[in-house]
């Protein structure tokens, strides 16, 4: 392809990506794992199961969750899929609870997470604060909690499913993020913990999952490889979009037969697969965007080209569930972090193209020292967002302590990504 040609499908790209014009687009190779015909070319994320506890130390529901947990692991893993991590969400018990039970329920909460991290397993409580909950103690429990367990997550519900935003809730969900940035290693207690905005049970992903009713069983993916395959074979937008659609329904129809039958024989409901391409070190969304619009992530048409991705895993013909939409979590995608560290976008345009796609302002890193007052400001549009354009979104904001806007945080861990630190402005 000559200079002349890749520039002039830039130019297309740009200005009709978002009308879905039949637009030429640059194909591209990226590394990572590549779906084949062999396989499905797809990680399947996490396989969670959504229950109910008639207290914090009622255990029997978590073993029995467990037991089922495995056991669908074991059929998933026998059919060819990579099954990363399993998890069990509990209905929002302590969502409504007083000051004085939300403290009695820390030991069980203890003891809960030692027997899930026990069997390597993820628990989430949902929910802990009531939309207009009134705590003041609530950020010094929540560092206690993030501090004292491994796996266990939980959020502060900041916008409710009447569709109205919570002051209150902004803001508890604000200072708790400030608090557990202190009580935690590197901060990194704010991985487990999110504020969320109308946000739906049975949710497979974390921290925000949380169950209601029966008890069921859902899938959450990580599949960035195959939007990746799907844009490098196409000519045009149409094209690409087309591709897209039949290549996920193809590889997930196989699996909701499977995961359909597994919840059938273990009595419980089956609520569906959030089809959000949640990414990984190796298998990027920000390369898959990239692939889509040819140019750098930030740059535009990169809001269009989410747009248009989105636009397919709403239309999917597979029950969906959770936010089935576009995840862009900074810190977990090295393409991602690497164009943030080139400064290609900011917290305001992540706010931006959330509006089209899903999650929201996810595992962003910011300045360590930012007031609590200015974390509540960015949640509260995340909020006015989500109750305006009625979707699920949150905000998972990751406090660095001790670096500041610019510089470099290094993360060791098997899924964080190193990156600049964005300003929270």
């Amino acid at each position: 392809m000559t200079r002349r040609h890749r520039d002039l499908s830039r130019r297309e790209a740009i200005a009709l990506l978002g009308a879905a014009a039949l637009t030429p687009l640059v194909r591209s190779a990226r590394r990572g794992f590549a779906p084949d015909s062999s396989g499905p070319g797809f990680r399947i994320r996490t396989i969670t199961v959504g229950t109910n506890l008639r207290s914090p130390s009622d255990t029997a529901p978590v073993e029995a969750a467990l037991a089922s947990l495995k056991r669908a692991q074991r059929v998933l893993t026998d059919a060819g899929y990579e099954v990363q991590t399993i998890r069990i969400a509990t209905q929002p018990f302590l969502e409504e609870a007083g000051r004085g039970a939300r403290a009695d329920a820390v030991a069980a909460l203890q003891a809960l997470d030692r027997a899930v991290v026990a069997e390597h397993a993820l628990l989430s409580i949902g929910p802990a604060l009531a939309p207009d909950g009134d705590d003041p103690e609530f950020p010094a429990w929540a560092a206690e909690l993030a501090r004292t367990t491994r796996n266990l997550s939980f959020t502060v519900r900041v916008a409710s499913l009447d569709r109205t935003a919570s002051p209150r809730g902004v803001t508890a969900a604000g200072e708790a993020m400030v608090a557990i940035a202190r009580a935690t290693a590197g901060g990194i207690g704010n991985f487990r913990f999110a504020a969320a905005a109308n946000v739906p049970a049975g949710t497979p992903f974390f921290p925000v999952a949380y169950h209601h009713g029966s008890d069921a069983v859902a899938v959450g993916l990580e599949s960035p490889p195959l939007l990746s395959a799907a844009f490098a074979g196409a000519n045009t937008l149409a094209e690409a979009k087309q591709r897209l659609t039949a290549v996920l329904e193809s590889r997930l129809g196989p699996l909701e037969r499977l995961v359909r039958q597994v919840a059938r024989q273990d009595e419980r409901a089956y609520g569906g697969i959030d089809v959000s391409p949640a990414p990984g070190k190796d298998a990027s969304i920000g390369a898959a965007v990239e692939a889509l619009t040819g140019v750098p992530f930030g740059s535009p048409s990169t809001l269009a080209g989410c747009a248009a991705i989105t636009d397919v895993l709403k239309s999917l013909r597979v029950k969906t569930c959770g936010y089935s939409g576009l995840m862009l979590p900074v810190l977990e995608d090295p393409v991602l972090a690497r164009r943030a560290s080139e400064g290609r976008f900011s917290v305001r345009e992540l706010l931006l193209y959330s509006s089209v796609c899903g999650t929201g302002l996810d595992v962003v890193p910011l300045p360590g020292d930012t007031p609590a007052d200015q974390l509540a400001a960015l949640i509260a549009d995340v909020a006015a967002l989500s109750t305006k354009l009625r979707k699920p979104l949150s905000a998972r904001l990751f406090l660095v302590p001790g670096k500041a806007a610019g510089e470099m945080a290094h993360f060791d861990d098997p899924y964080l990504t190193d990156c600049v630190v964005m300003k929270a402005e």
